[in-house]
């Protein structure tokens, strides 16, 4: 049906890393979609699955309340037991000055600061702190797109909470939910999705910067075309970035040396490069795969010629070749056969 569907897709385009979905047409439907994820996370039990699903599912719900009218949302902070005052009309709280253009700040609510912290304690933006918040009577005034962003936040929490819990129970309930055939199908197609991108996500880097790092030997070529443009203070593409900064975290490289990086470039801006490094760093944000990578026509394997990319390698563990599907299993791999060789040097 199409609650089913819906949830389906839910978890194929997180498991995919998309950023947007469209579900206007599902308002009455949404509870039933909120807590079949529930229930479904909870039987998976795969803290990477919840994360990608609480991300994109977050998303989606601010997507839906943004256009909602001021008392609707009201509602739903009463009925979620957020100590919320709605102004029928709007209060003025504030100016905001910009290059000599003044705006003049009003809401139609305020927030008890005990519920803003709760909410907004992993949204590490300067002017979320509560020092930079007009605070009266232990109420924050607050915009409604940041309220609903805020709103955002208890949603991610809220999917994200069923990670390990009483894991004991996941056989007895699984087995009572199978007997329902349509849930059963809509589990193992989600389960078949996770089974076919988890080998793509099965690698484990001990990675250490160092100086002296030869990026020509341990990067995929998809990183050193980027790097090479950087070096030759070529701008770059806002996906090209993202995905270098993604990268690079994911191998514990130091923030400053990234910031290092980006200031090769002609529109670099040291305040607001290391604001968008740090934010990447504390989103933890996953780098492309392979068939993300070609899609976005950043694959460069063609272009350098390089045998791991374009032949793939032998896996013992399943006895078959195999091809490359993430940079980082890149890495991981260069990283191996460097080890091998080392320890064949000292052999002889």
């Amino acid at each position: 049906n199409q609650i089913s569907d819906s949830v389906f897709l839910i978890f194929e385009a997180a498991l995919n890393n998309l950023e947007y979905l469209d579900f206007a047409n599902l308002d009455e439907e949404h509870i039933y979609i909120y807590l079949l994820i529930k229930i479904l996370l909870y039987l998976l039990n795969e803290n990477i699955i919840s994360n990608k699903v609480a991300n994109l599912y977050s998303k989606v719900t601010y997507q839906n309340l943004i256009d909602e009218d001021q008392s609707y949302l009201y509602d739903i902070c009463n009925d979620l037991g957020i100590d919320l005052h709605y102004y029928r009309i709007p209060v003025r709280f504030g100016e905001r000055v910009h290059k000599d253009q003044h705006e003049i700040l009003e809401t139609n609510f305020s927030i008890h600061y005990v519920d803003y912290l709760k909410l907004a304690n992993e949204l590490k933006d300067r002017y979320r702190k509560l020092i930079n918040n007009p605070l009266s009577n232990g109420y924050i005034f607050i915009l409604k797109r940041r309220l609903v962003r805020l709103l955002q936040e208890y949603v991610r929490k809220r999917i994200k909470s069923t990670q390990n819990q009483d894991p004991e129970s996941i056989p007895t309930l699984k087995s009572q939910l199978f007997e329902i055939s349509e849930f059963k199908k809509l589990y193992e197609n989600i389960k078949g999705q996770w089974e076919s991108i988890k080998g793509n996500l099965d690698y484990s880097i001990e990675f250490t910067y160092t100086p002296e790092l030869n990026t020509e030997e341990i990067f995929p070529p998809c990183i050193r075309e980027i790097l090479q443009k950087l070096q030759n203070g070529v701008n770059l593409g806002h996906t090209e970035r993202l995905f270098l900064v993604f990268f690079l975290h994911a191998l514990e490289y130091p923030i400053d040396k990234i910031i290092d990086l980006f200031s090769l470039l002609p529109d670099f801006d040291r305040d607001k490069t290391e604001y968008q490094v740090k934010f990447a760093k504390r989103k933890e944000y996953s780098p492309h795969s392979c068939v993300k990578l070609k899609s976005l026509n950043l694959c460069k394997a063609e272009k350098y010629k390089d045998n791991l990319c374009l032949e793939g390698y032998y896996s013992k563990k399943n006895e078959e070749e195999r091809k490359i599907q993430h940079p980082l299993f890149y890495v991981q791999m260069k990283q191996y056969r460097s080890s091998r060789n080392e320890e064949r040097d000292e052999e002889k």
